[in-house]
């Protein structure tokens, strides 16, 4: 496994740290064949969240399953679907300790890494997202929660939950999509 240096953990904290990663892409045939799968893998979480019929967040992996304050991990996240959508949506991603005993860290971004944007997602598909999350050397938290969910940053609007009852949520269109532990050093 390769360890990432100091460095690059520092300018991932600063992109955390930014709320919203930017990243070139358009939506050409290769792009969108690098975003979209054909089947997902095997999930360490399966989700079901609805997102306004038009979306479903059907899982996520975690690697390493566990985080090491000052170093990263590698968040996959896999959404059909189901109904076209009219805006181009961010992923946003609250990173948050278990325990309430540090402040929020942000990794939103657009999904696919910017390369596909949601306009030009289609009905039946499965987009395959990934990002890193981080914690800081020397942070206090046992576990980190993951909360996910999709706003249009034209209107700060986020796309509402249908389901509330079937995915672990805060009623604010956020999904509890993963609590990672925390090595303890």
């Amino acid at each position: 496994m390769c360890r990432p240096t100091l460095l690059s953990l520092l300018a991932s904290a600063s992109l955390l740290c930014a709320c919203i990663v930017e990243a070139p892409g358009g939506s050409s045939p290769n792009e969108r064949r690098q975003a979209v799968v054909a089947q997902v893998p095997t999930l360490q979480v399966r989700n079901g969240a609805n997102f306004e019929d038009k979306v479903e967040l059907v899982g996520a992996t975690v690697q390493p399953g566990r985080i090491a304050p000052g170093e990263l991990a590698r968040v996959t996240a896999y959404f059909k679907v189901l109904k076209p959508l009219e805006e181009d949506y961010m992923v946003f991603v609250h990173i948050e300790d278990a325990e309430g005993r540090m402040e929020r860290l942000n990794a939103d971004h657009k999904p696919a890494g910017g390369l596909y944007p949601t306009t030009q997602w289609k009905v039946g598909e499965t987009v395959k997202d990934e990002f890193n999350i981080g914690l800081p050397a020397g942070a206090p938290a046992r576990a980190l929660n993951l909360w996910v969910g999709f706003w249009d940053p034209k209107t700060d609007a986020r796309l509402q939950l249908k389901n509330p009852e079937v995915v672990r949520n805060d009623g604010r269109s956020r999904i509890l999509l993963v609590q990672v532990p925390v090595e303890q050093q």
